[in-house]
């Protein structure tokens, strides 16, 4: 079973993507398949080849290509970006054939000349300008299914047969009393505006998908290699793991990497979102695609191609930008039957007049005009369009959004229950003070410490990196049966002992009683700490204290998460002293502090959260890993290592650097987002439960008004563009 994502062409509304996402979950050996209107791609997981997939899409009449693999996970924005220019010059072409009919119908030339005239503006307009409205309309014929070019064909085709009939035999329409009307001029402007409104939906497209757009123009094509002393460029295909890599001030860093030689700062705004250049020395890892600013670097490159940073952003956001958000759900079904329902109405309409009025040309008008202001686009585009666009934002400002559902969930949030270590502290604690046993000598206090550093080193917590720091040489130790308990510490055996080092938690369940006094030589201290208790056999040998530091965002962040109405809880696996010290500066009650856990408690405490109200979770460790994803929004805290914090599969949200004021941010975010698909399917409902009557003549008998063909399709044009750009204000937030 595989993931592969496809770049389609030739849709062009929601009806089109209803339908190849159908197509595609009907065949055997898909799993599953969903369709992206605004970003042109299928996403589908099965057993089947591309090339079987891409024969599929084919045979439903539209096209799809394999990816490039540069531009894996992105979304395919190409074929738009490169017909841009030619769309917009067909669109005003075709505006200015239709102005220029519509002037020549105001002319006394005579009849019979100008209407062969407007007929031979017309079919330029509809085989050269316009072809392929009818050629879609043809294909979901064939196919037996419907889309948005349905209803503009059959308008445009039954005004041309009404009009080409009126200009080759008007005797007909003359001797059954009708004046031999045409409507060249209206099928103009109805395909001119069909045109102008694709060019500006382009346009929008174009413009929801810049943040993805950003990322692909990231990484350079070649890269300064140092190979057997010399200096070769090379394209980054032939890079490998350990090439040393030579960077020049202003040049964007090819790979990810760690620096050998050279001092320099590094923008990496575009990646995190912080404005701040960072400081890179030697050891120093950095990051493909961010730029070096002012000093020559020697890099070693250590990641490339699909399992780089740069790489794994594109794909995730990809992957958010083409899910679908509950809300979408209703949309989508409503698209599916829309079409269908118009051609319906649009029947019934022309009925209607006929039998009331017993006008032929007013019936018909009518008719083409139901057919032509219906738009499923605006409604198809209602929810993705904002998704898109609050996605894209996100990720300028260091959040990276997995999926739409999680950012419809954001939006809900009431609770939000935050780690401590590493969350709403540095986590990087450090060890203060040391207490032993009694009537131990120097020699065996200093055995004690080598023995805690060498189990440290078998962990990656944050504490254990600090009893590493604090002990400055190590002494190797023949460690066997090692096993990491998580939330609570590290067991081994040594010479037939059985040691550990560990939090109370782990000293408890072996039963060692002088923990929860500290004994005898193990003197109380003054202020709340982090303890780590190392036993030999049982009997506690080593007490470590650390403190860490309190996160400079944090304060402000708890605030802001206040004016949105968030009750803040702190779950922490630490005593509930230094839970209680933290939560004093925050302002938290002691109510929502839940100290001594172990992540199956961490896992009880959210699912009893959620029973109150909707629940989101923030934390940095694998301790949180079952927390994260039992939330109902999981939100990963990123660390030192940006890379390893992607791999976090558990979070639904990653914060590309650990700033705390982020997660109000993230929640601001998502509930403008959803405020805003809410506008764009209220947009979308009322546009055409008002255009729809109202083109079908329900203002005709009280105030005589009846809406042109031609009005019709700027409105229909209208719909789309007012809910693309409606969503694009979300580029602005701040």
């Amino acid at each position: 079973m595989q993931t592969l994502t496809l770049p389609i062409t030739g849709m062009s509304c929601a009806a089109c993507s209803a339908y190849i996402e159908q197509t595609l979950n009907a065949l055997p050996g898909v799993e599953s398949a969903s369709v992206n209107l605004l970003a042109n791609q299928a996403t589908i997981t099965s057993t089947l080849p591309p090339e079987a997939l891409i024969t599929a899409i084919q045979d439903a009449g539209y096209d799809a290509t394999l990816p490039s693999p540069e531009l894996e996970g992105v979304p395919h924005v190409s074929p738009l970006r490169h017909g841009f220019p030619q769309l917009s010059t067909r669109a005003f072409t075709a505006l200015t054939i239709a102005a220029a009919s519509m002037l020549l119908s105001m002319t006394t030339l005579p009849a019979t000349p100008l209407r062969y005239t407007l007929l031979a503006l017309t079919l330029v307009v509809m085989l050269a300008l316009s072809p392929e409205t009818y050629r879609r309309a043809f294909t979901a014929a064939r196919h037996r299914t419907t889309n948005m070019s349905t209803l503009v064909a059959i308008g445009t085709l039954a005004a041309l047969a009404w009009s080409l009939t009126a200009t080759i035999a008007p005797q007909i329409f003359i001797t059954h009393g009708l004046a031999p009307d045409v409507y060249y001029e209206a099928i103009d402007f109805i395909l001119a505006f069909l045109l102008l409104g694709a060019w500006l939906d382009s346009r929008a497209k174009l413009r929801t998908q810049s943040a993805l757009a950003a990322f692909a123009q990231l990484t350079p094509s070649t890269a300064r290699v140092l190979r057997n002393n010399t200096e070769i460029e090379l394209p980054l295909a032939a890079l490998h793991p350990g090439d040393q890599i030579l960077l020049l001030p202003g040049e964007r860093i090819p790979v990810d990497g760690t620096v050998l030689l050279g001092t320099s700062t590094v923008d990496e705004s575009l990646l995190t979102g912080e404005s701040i250049p960072v400081l890179k020395s030697p050891q120093s890892p950095v990051i493909g695609g961010t730029i070096n600013l002012d000093g020559p670097l020697t890099i070693e490159a250590t990641t490339l191609g699909a399992d780089s940073v740069l790489s794994q952003l594109r794909r995730l956001l990809s992957e958010a930008q083409s899910s679908r958000a509950p809300m979408q759900k209703l949309a989508d079904r409503a698209s599916a039957i829309f079409v269908p329902t118009v051609l319906a109405l649009a029947a019934l309409t022309f009925a209607a007049w006929l039998l009331l009025d017993h006008s032929l040309p007013r019936a018909f008008a009518a008719a083409i005009a139901v057919l032509v202001i219906a738009c499923p686009c605006a409604m198809g585009l209602a929810v993705p369009a904002a998704l898109t666009v609050g996605i894209g934002r996100a990720a300028q400002l260091g959040i990276l959004v997995k999926n739409g559902e999680a950012l419809e969930r954001l939006a809900q949030t009431r609770n939000l229950a935050l780690d401590k270590t590493g969350t709403l502290t540095e986590g990087r604690p450090k060890i203060v003070a040391a207490h032993f046993a009694p009537n131990l000598s120097p020699e065996d206090h200093q055995h004690l410490l080598q023995l805690a550093a060498a189990l440290e080193r078998h962990s990656e917590h944050p504490l254990a990196k600090a009893v590493q720091s604090y002990i400055p040489t190590h002494t190797p130790f023949t460690l066997t049966n090692i096993k990491t308990i998580p939330g609570q510490g590290i067991t081994a055996t040594y010479n037939n002992q059985q040691i550990t080092i560990g939090n109370e938690a782990l000293s408890h369940q072996n039963r060692v009683p002088q923990v929860r006094t500290l004994g005898p030589g193990f003197p109380q201290p003054s202020t709340p700490t982090t303890k780590l208790h190392l036993t030999i056999n049982n009997q506690l040998q080593l007490t470590l204290e650390a403190t860490d530091t309190l996160r400079e965002s944090a304060p402000q962040a708890l605030t802001q998460l206040s004016t949105l109405g968030i009750t803040p809880h702190i779950l922490t696996g630490d005593n509930a002293a230094t839970a209680a010290a933290i939560a004093n500066l925050l302002n938290i009650p002691a109510a929502q502090i839940h100290a001594h856990l172990l992540p199956a408690d961490k896992l009880t405490i959210i699912q009893q959260l959620q029973q109150q109200a909707p629940t989101a979770m923030a934390g940095d460790g694998i301790n949180d890993a079952a927390a994260l994803a039992q939330a109902d929004t999981g939100i990963a805290i990123s660390g030192q290592n940006v890379g390893t914090d992607l791999t976090r599969e558990a979070a639904d949200l990653v914060l590309l650097r650990p700033d705390l004021t982020l997660i109000p941010t993230s929640i601001r975010l998502a509930r403008r987002t959803t405020r805003t698909m809410r506008q764009n399917l209220g947009w979308a409902v009322a546009y055409n439960l008002l255009g729809l009557p109202i083109a079908a003549g329900a203002l005709y008998p009280h105030f005589h008004i009846l809406l042109s063909p031609a009005l019709a399709s700027a409105a229909m044009a209208l719909s789309s563009i007012s809910v693309l750009f409606n969503s694009l204000r979300l580029r602005r937030f701040e």
